[in-house]
């Protein structure tokens, strides 16, 4: 089967600059307590042999590790437009059973048409990094490409509740990724957005203190119908 080819256009390469990709693990597992967070997503996923899970924003290749950690006999379908952050995961992942499914490029549900319906779609650290219209079009992209009651995973910089949490989150997330994109998710947007794309059944089930603010996990569900 090809891979998914979307048209491309420009992002945000997951260091924010592409010279630090190399470093991009190294980072996020120091600023973000990536282990805790990673573990603890996979754990509400609660992935199961047969699930097809489509993760928006693969990077390099984290997420799969954390899901072959947990469970065997996943389908994992990873779509990023970075080329440097996919050949670093598909090194990282190569040995995985079975072998991980990554593309290049920009996520769109006809983008990955070609590829089976998931039963579950994650997306990471992705959200925060772009601009209001786009965040409210990859989820409304992700509820098209979900199966019938599939559920939607999302991971990434929440609410900054606390006085702690939101001068952490300035200094550090703010000034490496902008205020325009990233005040939303602080001001708590991403359920709200969440609904208006069409999900039911959407809640915060776990949130993460961290050196760069609250990390969130949303989980919420496509209808059956």
């Amino acid at each position: 089967m090809s891979e998914p080819k979307p048209p491309m256009r420009s992002y945000t390469p997951a260091a924010g600059y592409h010279w630090l990709t190399p470093l991009y693990d190294f980072g996020v597992a120091v600023t973000t307590r990536e282990r805790i967070w990673r573990e603890r997503l996979v754990d509400h996923m609660a992935p199961a042999e047969g699930d097809i899970i489509l993760d928006i924003g693969s990077g390099t290749g984290n997420l799969s590790l954390a899901i072959a950690r947990h469970s065997s006999g996943v389908r994992y379908l990873g779509i990023d437009p970075d080329e440097a952050a996919t050949r670093i995961a598909r090194t990282k992942t190569a040995r995985i059973i079975p072998v991980p499914e990554f593309c290049v490029g920009f996520f769109s549900a006809s983008a990955v048409a070609c590829w089976p319906a998931p039963t579950k779609v994650a997306i990471c650290l992705v959200l925060h990094q772009v601009g209001l219209e786009e965040k409210a079009r990859l989820l409304r992209e992700a509820r098209q490409a979900l199966a019938p009651g599939g559920k939607l995973f999302v991971a990434d910089y929440g609410e900054q509740r606390s006085r702690l949490m939101r001068t952490l989150f300035r200094l550090t997330i703010q000034q490496l990724d902008g205020v325009h994109d990233t005040q939303p998710n602080a001001d708590g947007l991403l359920p709200v957005l969440m609904r208006e794309a069409g999900f039911r059944d959407v809640r915060e089930v776990e949130t993460f203190r961290t050196p760069t603010g609250a990390i969130a996990i949303i989980e919420a569900g496509k209808p059956t119908a």
